[in-house]
């Protein structure tokens, strides 16, 4: 039989409050972004006054009244238009092959616009994307006469534009150059996959030429460009900021926030001034009063940000103590875990709080990223950090004779020897990772 009834118990649960949700994102951002946020915050709010920081090379904040007085006596000494400081934008692939069929003379109307049609169907990396046949029935003209036209921009700089696939741009390259030999040439069309994996043996025993000449003439192919129109793809710069500093001391080192990534937000004193000034307008008095509680939890959000960077940057100098003294020889193993525990956070809060951040050390510019990294065992008992084996393994393969270029194995077998118990697939993951080439494709005759 069902009874029904009311029963009260207690329950803990966390609620994802608008305040919380805040201070997770600011702990998150880096100091770019975290810059931005609050840009848009003070537009949003009134009640927020922001301290700018100038994070140029040249623009110390210190210096800023002194510039502009001389800006002043210059100007007025030799008066230069403001305009002259802008950069013009780069040239596109299309605007510079634009200007370079402006320059050719004698063109048809018709020849020209299948020239703007091919110019402007060009991938990123220069090459064409569209068919020939598929443009002369756009265009509505022979094939012949937009392969003729092909040829012309293919003419144009840089070399081996507008191909239609890499063999063609590399042979568009060789003629060029003057060095169309027929070696290189049948080493493109007939061996190009052999070129990659560096099978010079094969090569030269399908081709009738001896090693040292195939080596050569490799090199010369090698030192083309697979993607002449790359030269153009102007991609947006990032400045990297530094969000922690640390410093060489008589007693240490000593950890401390830059400005940019502790930047300072405050209270208009104003709108204090206008509460007491309104008493008998609710409305205007409840909207301040709200913007000043949105103020005041981006000031704490703030405030815990900079206390949390704070302590996982000390933890971190003071768990890689050996890397700031010894280099990345010294760097041990260290696992987001262990700094939880020393810090006494959250794991989930380390792995937010050292996101897109950067600290700047004596030994340069790293990401905090850069100081968790995996543990391999070495014969000793000790262990070792996955970038310090990296180091080892690169170290080993520029000392390598490279006609005999060490095999994978064989640099596991010197790392045992050394005390890492390191496997073949390890060393091959971390080569990898380190854009090196196997052993077949390093070697030289």
């Amino acid at each position: 039989m069902i009874r029904f009834g009311l029963k009260q118990e207690q329950a803990l649960k966390l609620t994802m409050t608008p305040e919380l949700r805040q201070a997770i994102q600011i702990l998150q951002y880096s100091s770019a972004d975290l810059m931005s946020y609050l840009r848009e915050q003070a537009n949003e709010n009134p009640v927020i006054d922001l301290q700018e920081y100038d994070i140029s090379i040249s623009g110390a904040s210190s210096r800023r009244e002194q510039t502009r007085d001389e800006y002043s006596k210059s100007k007025s000494a030799n008066p230069v238009d403001t305009l002259d400081w802008i950069a013009e934008p780069p040239d596109t692939l299309y605007e510079h092959l634009k200007a370079q069929l402006g320059l050719v003379r004698g063109l048809t109307g018709t020849r020209r616009k299948t020239a703007l049609y091919l110019i402007g169907n060009l991938d990123e990396k220069g090459y064409l994307e569209t068919d020939a046949r598929e443009a002369a029935g756009l265009l509505g003209i022979p094939v012949g006469e937009v392969l003729d036209t092909l040829t012309l921009v293919q003419s144009f700089e840089p070399a081996g534009i507008a191909a239609r696939s890499l063999e063609e741009c590399l042979l568009l390259q060789l003629r060029r150059s003057g060095e169309e030999d027929p070696l290189a040439v049948s080493m493109v069309q007939l061996h190009l996959t052999d070129l990659s994996c560096n099978r010079l043996q094969k090569m030269s025993d399908s081709l009738g030429a001896s090693i040292a000449e195939i080596q050569e003439t490799a090199d010369r192919i090698r030192r083309l460009n697979p993607s002449p129109g790359s030269v153009f793809a102007h991609n947006e710069h990032r400045y990297i900021i530094a969000d922690i500093t640390v410093e060489k001391s008589d007693d240490g080192y000593l950890v401390r926030l830059s400005d940019i990534g502790s930047p300072q937000v405050s209270v208009n004193p104003y709108y204090r001034q206008m509460l007491r000034e309104l008493p008998n307008q609710e409305e205007a008095r409840q909207f301040i009063h709200d913007k000043f509680n949105t103020a005041s939890w981006l000031i704490k959000s703030l405030e815990q940000r900079r206390q949390t960077l704070t302590r996982v940057a000390e933890a971190i100098v003071e768990m890689q103590r050996d890397f700031f003294d010894e280099g990345i020889q010294g760097l041990k193993p260290l696992t987001q875990k262990e700094i939880a525990e020393k810090t006494g956070l959250h794991e989930s809060t380390i792995s937010r709080a050292v996101s897109n951040k950067y600290m700047q050390t004596p030994r340069g510019l790293f990401e905090l990223k850069y100081f968790f990294t995996s543990a391999l065992a070495a014969a000793d008992g000790e262990s070792a950090s996955s970038e310090s084996v990296k180091r080892l393994i690169k170290q080993l393969i520029d000392a390598e004779d490279k006609r005999k270029p060490l095999a994978d194995q064989t640099i596991a077998e010197l790392l045992a020897k050394e005390g890492l118990e390191i496997s073949r697939r390890t060393v091959a993951k971390y080569r990898e990772e380190m854009r090196i080439l196997s052993s077949a494709k390093r070697k030289r005759f």
